[in-house]
């Protein structure tokens, strides 16, 4: 126990990343289960290396370092999920953000309170519409309407959020109409966004110039010329090369494929 609670003293943000990526454990918890699974999982290639080296009748003085890169890292893979799990909130929160801050304006414009205009958004479409409603059951609880805004900003994964929460509990602690600040954050978001979709029309325009040279043009014409080359040296190309180079181009079309999703925004006009 006190060798977990040491582990998750020095990863002081162990407890914050939690809370963003949603996993309701604690970091002792957290890094108990990790440590398990990492052990559980090492041991298990470990003996099915021993049983290997030992048929092939090769020297087993490697097992225990090798436990030890597999410990190590299939612990480091789980702190990595957690990390990955932010990211993907943050983009599906990023996603909607827009929307969901357009339908509080929208409520807000029509004359309802702050709390029921939140209560409405809770209800709304969208992973957004969850923050909303912790913040509504905050509030139920009986939390102030600006610290409930405040707690839920800094659980937020997405900036852009966190920015719409900070500006209405601005707003309330100033003492100003909320629709005025909440607008122009929206506008500014928006104007982010037109930003981030023009960068991603400079981005497609290289990546496809190259996706043409590396996956359409070198190829096929490689491919071409090399043909012809090998028909007048007298060169035998058999049916495993045509499947090499068949397999070398699908592996090319996924990495253009995975290059053409990373850099796209994410957003939703």
């Amino acid at each position: 126990m006190s060798f977990i609670k040491a582990i998750a003293a020095k990863n002081f943000k162990l407890k914050k990343d939690l809370r963003l990526a949603r996993i309701k454990k604690s970091p002792e918890e957290f890094i108990r289960n990790s440590l398990k699974n990492a052990l559980f999982m090492s041991t298990g290639f470990s003996i099915l290396l021993f049983f290997y080296l030992d048929k092939a009748e090769q020297p087993l003085g490697i097992i225990p370092f090798v436990f030890i890169v597999l410990l190590f890292g299939f612990y480091k893979f789980s702190l990595l999920k957690i990390k990955s799990k932010i990211i993907k909130r943050q983009k599906e929160i990023d996603r909607d953000v827009l929307f969901a801050g357009r339908y509080l304006l929208v409520k807000l414009n029509s004359g309802q309170p702050l709390i029921n205009s939140l209560v409405e958004a809770s209800k709304s479409y969208g992973i957004a519409s969850s923050y909303f409603k912790e913040i509504v059951q905050d509030i139920d609880l009986g939390k102030p309407v600006e610290q409930a805004l405040t707690d839920e900003s800094e659980n937020s994964p997405s900036k852009k959020f966190r920015k719409i929460l900070f500006q209405i509990s601005n707003a309330l602690k100033i003492g100003i109409d909320v629709t005025n600040f909440l607008e122009a954050t929206l506008n500014e978001i928006a104007d982010q966004q037109l930003i981030e979709i023009n960068r991603y029309g400079k981005k497609l325009n290289s990546v496809t110039l190259f996706y043409m040279l590396f996956a359409v043009v070198m190829p096929s014409l490689g491919l071409t010329i090399f043909i012809l080359v090998a028909s007048l040296a007298n060169i035998s190309v058999d049916f495993a090369f045509f499947m090499t180079i068949l397999f070398l181009l699908a592996v090319v079309q996924v990495m253009f494929l995975i290059i053409y999703k990373s850099i796209r925004p994410d957003i939703n006009i």
